[in-house]
């Protein structure tokens, strides 16, 4: 992996060359040139298989939340910051769990012979979001209360879909929907972002770019959303969009794979993964300045970072 050099400015341009031995990797602050604060939950599989973690936004503090033999991945924090979604095969197939955050109280709220996955808790706590293959192999869109109460199924195709999730109003929904299209008369499979009332209607495409994109979430204010996707070369960068669709921006635009964006809760940083096949980290950028730092370095596995809300 190689070091981190950022930019300061103090009197004149220095480069600090930040050591890859360290967890953390994190500039020195200055006005223009900010260290993130809060806290993230992110998955690793440092302990021997994916369990969820939390961070502080220094890279420090590391805690494993879950210390389970299964898979345990994903999560989504409740808005008052106090409990955390993920799901797990623990039980033989994929559930929805919640737990405080951290780690206690770890409960199967879904309960369903069929597979649950990428809950997302609403704004004002009462309801999540997930997909699942119980009526549909290709999985659809489904909410339920926050106590796993009262399913509603909001996506009805025979189309592959994933990552939904809310706008801050909660009067939206961001997701992935694979399509398959013609493209220069070859019949392609394409993943797309769209956005849909949280009743499941009124859907539109807002993205009209080759490869399969995903990780869709609205900035804090709305006006905004981040995803990945490949570029023509076929690197997968982070992007931004007006939340229209317009304005497409390549964020990241580096050589490593980049994938699953998420805001920082004052929208000035953006927590995601990083890395190449042999090695995925998390990383954070600053959206003003660009800069990059580097938030761990455990092999082999550290990715899918979420900012916890502010309290």
């Amino acid at each position: 992996m190689k070091p981190i050099y950022l930019i300061l400015s103090f009197f004149l341009l220095l480069i600090i060359n930040q050591s890859c031995t360290t967890t953390s990797k994190i500039a020195v602050e200055t006005t223009s040139n900010p260290t993130p604060t809060g806290v993230l939950s992110f998955l690793s599989t440092r302990d021997g298989n994916f369990e969820v973690y939390s961070m502080t936004a220094d890279g420090k503090n590391v805690t494993n939340l879950t210390h389970n033999k299964s898979l345990d991945f994903w999560s989504s924090w409740s808005p008052d910051g106090k409990q955390l979604l993920f799901y797990s095969n623990r039980d033989g197939n994929n559930e929805i769990y919640r737990m405080e955050t951290n780690g206690d109280n770890q409960v199967n709220i879904s309960n369903h012979p069929s597979n649950d996955y990428l809950p997302c808790w609403s704004p004002d706590g009462k309801h999540i979001l997930f997909t699942s293959d119980r009526d549909n192999k290709n999985r659809e869109i489904y909410m339920m209360n926050q106590d796993g109460s009262s399913v509603i199924r909001l996506t009805h195709n025979e189309l592959f879909e994933e990552v939904p999730t809310w706008s801050p109003d909660g009067k939206q929904i961001l997701f992935t929907r694979q399509l398959v299209e013609n493209i220069d008369t070859v019949k392609t499979t394409n993943g797309e972002i769209f956005v849909m009332d949280r009743n499941g209607e009124n859907e539109k495409r807002l993205t009209f770019k080759r490869g399969f994109d995903s990780g869709a979430k609205f900035s804090p204010d709305g006006k905004h959303i981040a995803f990945y996707g490949p570029t023509e070369e076929k690197n997968y960068e982070l992007f931004t969009m007006n939340s229209d669709g317009s304005n497409l921006i390549n964020l990241t635009n580096d050589v490593l794979e980049d994938y699953s964006p998420d805001w920082s809760p004052d929208g000035r940083w953006i927590a995601y993964s990083s890395g190449t096949s042999k090695q995925y980290d998390v990383w954070v950028i600053n959206l003003q300045t660009k800069i990059k730092i580097q938030l761990t370095s455990e092999p082999k596995r550290n990715e899918t970072p979420v900012w916890r809300p502010e309290k």
